[in-house]
């Protein structure tokens, strides 16, 4: 029982911190009463980052956004401000009356306990066709998911940067067992069958042969399930669909030494695949800088094929409150141009604008990306998102991440009852949700 409850404790934990668009901020979703706004200068745009959380060290905001910024508007000043200061958070700025002019957080769980519930949100859709922005040259996923926040396909804000998961596979332990390396659009069944075989125990040494975050792979899953019903205020886990979602990665931990244990292990050198978001390229080699390995897509399943994750993303948003609508428009609209997104590529951030020359452009300034295959990052389209719920129903974050503790941590309950359980709960949550307000 010690042994379950610290390995639940590691995958809950795990969920909240691995990807950055996966976590929150750590302050009230109560509603905030907006003071009387501290009047900046006219020329000033104010620019607030929760996510990506790099962003908190100034050099590094400065070196991908900030400079080229005062370059290309060398008529406006720029304010920028990250979360993670003292009393930077949203309640903070609300509080003070210094509303930003852009935010840029997550697109899923920050939209709707922060944005919508402070009131911020702004609907950008008058200003793409008065600045003729073609907004179906961005991912077509990741502009979706913008859509489906409400049913009338308000726009809230644009796709800024994303977070995509892919296959990483240690060429020693394959070259080891004599297995062929991974391809671009395996699915789940293929990957599978390698793990089965790349899974040995020899001696001291366990090598797993695959691992995936299940409460990753549940979130952003590939069969585009929403946790939430999208007519009732309920939870909708139940069903045949998240079964199969369940039992597909179930199979993998049921494979004998290959439990779950983390997908951050892969830089140890025992484990010989394991999916994880992209910046893991470079995180990894700095952690073992003789660990050989390489990326591919990751599986998809069969009757979908080369569909990978939904979008795991930061979005760029306009407040209600800003003064500097048409100004701050034009900002993320060159953010958002071919010249910004291959500045971003170079970087080895995953932009919506995914023309060829952007991905040309993929990690040409991080000498950690040499000679990995980084076009598999661009392999298959991002499955899409569930369509939007009708209008008034109540928000709360499902943790899909809970199903799985029951399955593989030993206490043999089935996928149904797993699923149901998760079910039943949130949808008590929903209730006290809606007694609160």
């Amino acid at each position: 029982m010690k042994k379950f409850l610290k390995v639940s404790l590691l995958i809950t934990s795990a969920f909240t911190i691995l990807a950055g668009c996966t976590d929150t901020p750590p302050d009230a979703t109560e509603k905030q009463p907006v003071a009387v706004e501290n009047k900046p200068p006219d020329n000033e745009i104010f620019i607030y980052t929760v996510y990506p959380a790099f962003y908190a060290k100034e050099e590094i905001w400065e070196r991908q956004v900030g400079q080229h910024l005062k370059k290309k508007f060398p008529n406006l000043t720029f304010k920028h401000v990250q979360w993670d200061n003292p009393g930077r958070q949203y309640k903070d700025l609300i509080a003070a009356g210094t509303v930003p002019d852009i935010i840029i957080d997550n697109a899923r769980m920050n939209l709707q306990r922060y944005i919508l519930k402070n009131d911020l949100q702004y609907d950008m859709t008058d200003l793409i066709k008065k600045y003729n922005f073609d907004t179906s040259a961005l991912n077509p996923a990741a502009m979706t998911q913008m859509k489906n926040v409400t049913p009338e396909g308000k726009i809230y804000g644009l796709p800024f940067q994303m977070s995509d998961f892919v296959l990483f596979y240690n060429k020693d332990i394959f070259d080891k067992f004599g297995v062929d390396y991974p391809k671009d659009g395996m699915t789940y069944d293929e990957i599978y069958e390698l793990a089965k075989k790349l899974t040995r125990v020899e001696g001291e040494n366990t090598y797993k042969g695959y691992q995936q975050h299940p409460g990753l792979y549940m979130s952003y899953n590939q069969l585009s399930l929403s946790p939430l019903s999208l007519t009732e205020d309920k939870a909708e886990l139940n069903t045949p669909g998240w079964k199969k979602q369940v039992d597909n990665l179930r199979r993998f931990y049921e494979i004998p030494a290959n439990q779950f244990t983390s997908v951050d292990d892969f830089p140890k050198g025992k484990m010989a695949m394991s999916v994880h978001v992209s910046e893991k390229i470079v995180q990894w080699y700095e952690q073992n800088k003789n660990l050989n390995f390489d990326i591919a897509a990751m599986p998809s399943f069969a009757d979908a094929p080369g569909v990978k994750a939904q979008p795991n993303m930061y979005a760029a948003y306009i407040t209600k409150q800003s003064t500097k609508k048409d100004q701050a428009f034009q900002v993320i609209q060159y953010l958002l141009s071919e010249e910004m997104q291959i500045n971003f590529a170079k970087e080895g951030i995953i932009g919506p604008l995914q023309t060829p020359k952007v991905q040309e452009a993929f990690g040409k300034n991080l000498p950690q990306m040499q000679g990995k295959h980084t076009q598999a990052i661009f392999y298959g389209k991002n499955a899409m998102p569930p369509a939007a719920r009708a209008a008034g129903l109540t928000y709360i974050d499902v943790p899909v991440h809970g199903v799985f503790q029951p399955l593989i941590f030993g206490e043999s309950k089935d996928s149904v009852t797993a699923l149901r359980m998760v079910e039943e709960s949130s949808t008590k949550g929903i209730q006290t949700e809606k007694a609160a307000k």
